[in-house]
C-alpha cells in the first residue's frame, strides 16, 4: 500500500552514493534535496540533466523537490525568492518529479494569514500549466506549523495538498493524533519522522508521533508515499535546513557512527512499523 522514498542526502552527499544507499534499503524513490553537496535549489539544470541520467540508469525515480522554498521570513525580499522557485520547477521537470515541497514563511502569526496565502497563491500561478503538485509541510516556527493553520492554508488554497510530519507536530507541542483527524483530507504523502516530548528524533514507531495509527489510517484511505528523513545523526548541512536548529534535539537517544548507519536504521525502522 506504500512507495518508499527517502531523503538520501542524509546518507551521503554525493549523488552517487545516495543511489547506492537507496538500492541497497530497497527504496525506489528520491525526495530530492541535496545533490553532491548542494542545495537543489542551487544545481543547474545541466547537473540536472546529469542528475537525471544516474537516478535513470539505477532505477531510481523522484518523487519529489524537497525544496526550501517559503524557508524565508515573511518580510525578506519575495521577487528572488520567486524566481529561484521558477528555476526549481524547471529542475522538477527535468528530473521527472510530479510533486513540489514547500513551507509557509518564518515571522509568521495569526496576524499574517493574509500574507501569506497571497504569497502561496504567488507559487501557484508560477506553477500554473505544470504537471506539478505543490504541498506544504508543517515546519516548527512557519504560519503553518499547527493543525488548525495548516487547514486555513489548505481551505483557502485547495491546489496545495499537505505534507503530514509528525515529529514537527510534537516539536510543536500539537497531538499529532488531532492534527492527523483534522489534515487527512488533505494529506498527500507523510514525512516519516518520530520524535519524543522533549523534541529529540528517534525512529519510527519509538516516539510519541503516533506513527502506527497514521499509517495504519492512510493504508486504509489508499495508501500512498512515505518519505524517511531520518535526523537521527548530525549530518551535513542540518544547520542550512532548519532554522534557529537545535542540534542537540537530532539523535540525542538514538546515535550511529555515521550518517549511512543512521540511514540505514531509519529504513529499517520504518520497514519494521510496516
Amino acid at each position: 500500500m506504500f512507495t518508499l522514498c527517502a531523503f538520501a542526502d542524509e546518507a551521503y552527499p554525493q549523488l552517487d552514493k545516495q543511489i547506492t544507499a537507496l538500492t541497497e534499503n530497497e527504496i525506489t524513490h528520491l525526495e530530492i534535496r541535496g545533490v553532491d553537496g548542494q542545495n537543489i535549489s542551487e544545481i543547474t539544470a545541466e547537473q540536472a540533466k546529469e542528475a537525471r541520467r544516474k537516478l535513470d540508469a539505477s532505477g531510481i525515480k523522484v518523487w519529489a523537490i524537497g525544496s526550501p522554498t517559503g524557508k524565508i521570513k515573511i518580510d525578506e525580499p519575495f521577487y528572488t525568492h520567486l524566481e529561484s522557485f521558477r528555476h526549481m520547477l524547471e529542475l522538477a521537470d527535468i528530473l521527472g518529479a510530479s510533486h513540489y515541497r514547500l513551507f509557509s514563511f518564518y515571522g509568521t502569526s495569526d496576524r499574517s494569514e493574509g500574507i501569506v496565502i497571497q504569497l502561496l497563491s504567488e507559487f501557484l500561478k508560477a506553477a500554473e500549466g505544470s504537471s506539478i503538485t505543490l504541498c506544504h509541510e508543517n515546519e516548527k516556527g512557519i504560519f503553518g506549523d499547527i493543525a488548525d493553520r495548516c487547514v486555513r492554508i489548505h481551505n483557502q488554497l485547495p491546489q496545495i495538498k499537505a505534507v503530514f510530519d509528525p515529529a514537527n507536530f510534537v516539536q510543536c507541542n500539537q497531538d499529532t493524533a488531532e492534527a492527523w483527524e483534522m489534515l487527512k483530507p488533505y494529506v498527500e504523502y507523510v514525512h516519516i519522522k518520530d520524535s519524543l516530548s522533549d523534541g529529540s528524533i528517534v525512529p519510527a514507531g519509538k516516539g510519541i508521533g503516533n506513527l502506527e495509527m497514521i499509517l495504519s489510517e492512510f493504508s486504509a484511505m489508499g495508501g500512498g508515499t512515505l518519505t524517511i528523513e531520518p535526523h537521527l545523526h548530525v549530518f551535513d548541512g542540518l544547520k542550512d535546513l532548519e532554522n534557529d536548529s537545535n542540534e542537540s534535539l537530532v539523535g540525542k537517544k538514538y546515535s550511529y557512527p555515521s550518517p549511512r548507519a543512521a540511514f540505514d536504521a531509519a529504513c529499517g525502522a520504518l520497514k519494521t512499523l510496516i
